[in-house]
């Protein structure tokens, strides 16, 4: 279990964004085949159409939140927006993937203007199905407060990645 967080707590996302919690389920994120890793950096033009995201675990009669945030808001050395709400998709069956569940939020792509940002995707379990209020903005969201309001334990799995601005070069 220490060897899964140890990367979110280097990368600051136990603490910014979570509390340390004990993973349970496996999480998959994917972008173009491109599998998410903690603390990879992807680039911005590389992550414009929403990723596959299976959660590897639990049943069919089991349901799951996934949050998608950028606590980086506007740049990572004073982050005085965080967070910033980038998806949100609930009513996620076990075993599936997150186009089995209902998006609440759409998926807003990244676009980070100042230094390198994190991209946080958190996966909670739900205690029953259509339990999940939609945020009344993306902007100041927090990740902690939101589970609290609707009563999402700790989380489950957590990945996240980074990026930053591409220069046109970059680009091609």
């Amino acid at each position: 279990m220490a060897r899964i967080l140890e990367p979110l707590v280097v990368g600051r996302v136990i603490g910014d964004v979570l509390d340390p919690f004990p993973p349970t389920i496996k999480m998959s994120i994917t972008y173009n085949n491109k599998q998410v890793c903690n603390g990879y950096e992807l680039y911005p033009s590389s992550v414009t159409v929403k990723p596959r995201v299976e959660v590897q675990g639990g049943d069919l009669r089991s349901f799951f939140t996934l949050v998608m945030t950028d606590p980086d808001v506007p740049g990572p050395s004073d982050p005085y927006l965080r967070e910033r709400l980038h998806w949100i998709v609930t009513d996620i069956p076990g075993t599936t993937d997150a186009t089995f569940g209902r998006e609440v939020v759409s998926y807003e792509i990244p676009k980070p203007n100042i230094g390198i940002h994190r991209f946080v995707f958190v996966l909670f379990k739900q205690k029953r199905r259509q339990t999940v209020n939609t945020p009344n903005s993306r902007d100041h969201f927090n990740t902690r407060r939101f589970a609290a309001e609707n009563d999402l334990d700790l989380p489950v799995a957590a990945v996240f990645f980074n990026a930053q601005r591409e220069t046109a070069a970059r680009r091609r």
